[in-house]
């Protein structure tokens, strides 16, 4: 963290005498002559300290304390005083100030109170940096989960992705959990507090597809009776989720590109353009590469939303996820249903890691209803993908390893005497299917 000091004095000799003082002790000083000069300076993680007269013109330093403290209450403000005004820096104390310094002070006096002012901030900083990073580790561990390493994989990138600012393309198969990937980018990025705005391009009608996106004015076409913000204008700040992008008709794909490379939009019925301060995350579920080949996507649409691109795993690609995901999904459903989650025994834990799941984690929800609500957890299986017979031993073994270990919670004697083989045979077969015990730890208990 830097060492810097904001000043704020009026007197433009005094400001620069302490300046320099201040830079004469290693410190980097950003000297102002006006509280609201400062505030301009002041962004959420100022790294430093702020040093203030009281006696200003139109903002004094209590009402410019206030306005700080405000923006961030951890900010230290150390406040600098005449003889006459100690009670006045006092009650400031009261109110938040983290030091006062009396005039005429000495150059020591006022160094050793930055120095503790911005070890403070430092723990501040570091305290409010661990904060967020545990807030965003639960929350991405408890909706993306799995420790599968392509899942574990998936998580590193997403929080890397989110602090870019970068526009994302997600590509995945239909439940893989494109539109959750797509949330936790919009949460873990500085935008997590503003509109996160999910739009299905599939699903908008043709005839008011502009309409819905960029808005209308008054009187843009019959029954356009007011001026209409559309979606994109409702995301001001926040993050637009462009799902099933490949949906969009070819007319419609030059607008969108304007809209994503400007910034900036035309309500219909309007030759204003509007600023948009949006970030741009889109999905498909079909390979894009493909539909610009073929020329029914745009290429130079498909390179911009393209910037940094992920592609979800399929259940089959995580299939050792499937037991500890279905215990999730099933809590899940038990609150939503308001019933008791029922005991998952180990045989239905095999039968779902063993069968085809082309349906994803969508699919795999609607079967966690279907077994609280006590029905035919399989009832709705959808059609399977081709394989060949080795293909099928092979996963039906990796899967059957997989349940076991789960059930036993990870405990390797358990598995291999369960499943009727030696330790030898099941570590070799762990490590031929990428396995890996400390995965599978407590999936019983979550």
């Amino acid at each position: 963290m830097s060492e810097r000091v904001l000043l704020v004095d009026d007197e433009a000799d005094v400001r620069d005498a302490i300046a320099q003082s201040l830079e004469l002790k290693g410190y980097e000083v950003l000297a102002v002559p006006s509280a609201a000069r400062a505030l301009e300076a002041i962004g959420p993680d100022f790294e430093g300290c702020v040093v203030s007269d009281i006696r200003m013109p139109r903002m004094d330093g209590l009402a410019f304390l206030a306005a700080v403290r405000e923006r961030d209450a951890e900010l230290p403000v150390i406040l600098i005083t005449g003889h006459g005004d100690v009670p006045l820096a006092v009650s400031a104390l009261h109110a938040g100030a983290h030091d006062f310094i009396e005039k005429p002070f000495e150059t020591e006096r006022l160094s050793d109170a930055v120095a503790r002012a911005i070890s403070v901030r430092r723990l501040a900083l570091e305290n409010r940096a661990l904060r967020s990073e545990l807030e965003s580790r639960d929350w991405l561990e408890s909706n993306l989960v799995g420790r599968a390493p392509v899942m574990v994989t998936l998580r590193q990138k997403l929080r890397t992705i989110a602090g870019s600012g970068a526009d994302v393309l997600l590509l995945g198969e239909t439940g893989s959990g494109k539109e959750l990937a797509a949330l936790a980018v919009h949460r873990l990025s500085e935008r997590g507090d503003k509109p996160f705005v999910a739009i299905n391009m599939a699903a908008l009608p043709d005839a008011l597809i502009e309409s819905e996106l960029f808005g209308h004015e008054a009187g843009a076409f019959a029954g356009a009776h007011r001026t209409r913000f559309g979606r994109f204008e409702h995301a001001r700040g926040g993050t637009v989720f462009l799902d099933e992008i490949d949906a969009v008709p070819v007319a419609l794909q030059a607008k969108l590109l304007r809209v994503i490379e400007e910034r900036s939009i035309e309500r219909v019925g309007s030759n204003e353009m509007v600023p948009l301060d949006v970030r741009f995350v889109a999905a498909s579920k079909a390979d894009l590469a493909a539909k610009v080949a073929q020329g029914a996507f745009r290429a130079d649409l498909y390179y911009r939303l393209a910037v940094v691109t992920l592609d979800m795993p399929s259940l089959v690609n995580r299939v050792e996820d499937i037991p500890r995901l279905f215990q999730h999904l099933v809590n899940q459903a038990a609150l939503r249903h308001r019933r008791t989650a029922p005991v998952i025994s180990g045989e239905l834990f095999n039968m779902l890691a063993a069968r085809d799941w082309p349906g994803n984690v969508r699919e795999l929800r609607n079967a966690a209803d279907r077994f609280v609500l006590g029905l035919d957890v399989l009832s709705s299986a959808g059609p399977t993908r081709a394989e060949t017979l080795p293909d099928r031993v092979e996963r039906f073994e990796r899967a059957a390893i997989a349940a076991e270990l789960a059930g036993q919670g990870g405990n390797v004697k358990a598995t291999y005497e369960a499943l009727g083989i030696s330790r030898k045979t099941l570590y070799d077969k762990m490590q031929r299917h990428g396995l890996d015990r400390d995965q599978f730890v407590g999936a019983r208990d979550e």
